[in-house]
């Protein structure tokens, strides 16, 4: 957690706005101020996972090359959606054709190989326990670029209220202590601000290209557990000087 202790006796803090948000506000404070950033997280299971699926072809022409391209892409996108994947849920991530060169050692030449053309596609799934299925489904219909799985969350709406509560109850702990470490009776907020943090961390990324073959069970896939937080700003003004009330 990190923490700044601001002491500013009969001054005004100005409450920062988000871009193109109403215009600033100004609150006067008569006590000390305490500015506390906290952040909370709560980890969820996972109910989607991201895959990326490709296909990469040479050939000596650039034609041929994204011809044959085109179609063994246009396989392995049919074989997705015989998966049960809707549509909406695959997405074109990238569609390269480049030249190949090789260097030549003896003759110090760049020479030309031919043509190099790859597609692919995002590939949202809902049932992630399909996943190891998918992605022997997807080799076996001709994809030989792979990446993901990715896991993440449908609807944090939940998982990120809990850790706003966790974040809010421990802003206003550490403003008490600080307010009875300097002999104040209590904390009042005068500013919050709030952050969302995406579904991270994510397990490691497992990657295969050029995959020939895979075993006759479906590729081992563990989801584990993914979090949603929540990063909060909370500025209080010190109130109740009790040293000052006993005089």
């Amino acid at each position: 957690m990190k923490s700044a202790l601001i002491l500013i006796a009969g001054s005004a803090l100005t409450v920062p706005a988000a871009a193109g948000a109403a215009p600033q506000i100004d609150i006067a404070a008569t006590g000390p101020v305490v500015e506390l950033n906290v952040y909370e997280s709560v980890e969820v299971a996972p109910d989607l996972a991201t895959i990326g699926a490709g296909v990469t072809t040479e050939a000596p022409s650039a034609t041929e090359a994204l011809r044959q391209n085109s179609a063994e892409m246009q396989k392995v996108i049919a074989r997705i959606k015989a998966l049960g994947v809707a549509e909406k849920d695959i997405q074109t991530t990238g569609i390269n054709l480049n030249a190949r060169y090789d260097y030549d050692q003896q003759t110090q030449r760049q020479l030309f190989r031919g043509y190099q053309a790859s597609n692919r596609v995002s590939v949202i799934l809902r049932d992630i326990d399909d996943t190891g299925r998918v992605l022997d489904a997807l080799v076996e219909a001709g994809a030989n670029d792979l990446n993901g799985p990715n896991f993440s969350i449908d609807n944090d709406t939940a998982a990120k209220e809990a850790a706003r509560k966790r974040a809010v109850e421990r802003a206003n702990a550490q403003a008490k202590a600080y307010a009875a470490m300097l002999g104040y009776s209590g904390a009042k907020v005068l500013a919050i601000a709030e952050g969302m943090t995406g579904g991270g961390p994510m397990p490691e990324m497992a990657k295969a290209r050029g995959v020939a073959a895979m075993a006759a069970d479906a590729a081992p896939v563990q989801p584990g557990m993914v979090s949603a937080g929540i990063n909060i700003t909370v500025t209080y003004e010190l109130v109740g000087n009790s040293a000052a009330s006993a005089r």
